[in-house]
């Protein structure tokens, strides 16, 4: 996976199944892309289910769907340097797109369930949750430029 939004990374992730289940690696402290950790949760989203939008303004997320299969979209407003808007689909999850994906502060996110079953979203953040350092917008009163077909 390749994002052309600036500093937005993707690394391949390892598993290791055997009969009795898998082994599902989701970070280390000697990998190039490991900063420093501040907290690490999970947030579970339901199938259809929609938790968007958010930016962070200091917290660099790192973010892994061990179970189920989400859409996530990334909005970068055009503030930074290239002065450019732009909108990035992805999906995430096992088997098959099993990465995690590192969002640097600045950047727009959101994300849906698209699996039958709920999906489990892992984040490894690099500094703890801290409502001033962050802002949302509902997908009701968005000024970002994505239908997430609300019916």
């Amino acid at each position: 996976m390749v994002s052309s939004i600036m500093d937005i990374k993707f690394t391949s992730l390892r598993t290791i199944d055997d009969d009795r289940g898998a082994v599902l690696h989701v970070m280390r402290a000697d990998e190039p892309e490991f900063n420093k950790f501040g907290e690490c949760y999970f947030s579970e989203v339901l199938p259809g289910k929609i938790k968007a939008w958010k930016r962070h303004t200091l917290q660099t997320q790192n973010i892994a769907v061990p179970v189920g299969r989400i859409k996530i979209v990334l909005y970068k407003d055009g503030d930074g340097i290239l002065g450019s808007k732009k909108i990035e689909v992805f999906e995430l999850g096992r088997p098959d797109n099993y990465f995690r994906m590192k969002i640097p502060p600045g950047i727009w996110y959101g994300f849906s369930c698209i699996s039958p079953e709920k999906a489990l979203i892992v984040n490894c953040a690099d500094i703890p949750h801290n409502p001033s350092e962050s802002e949302t917008q509902s997908i009701y009163e968005s000024t970002i430029p994505y239908d997430w077909e609300i019916k």
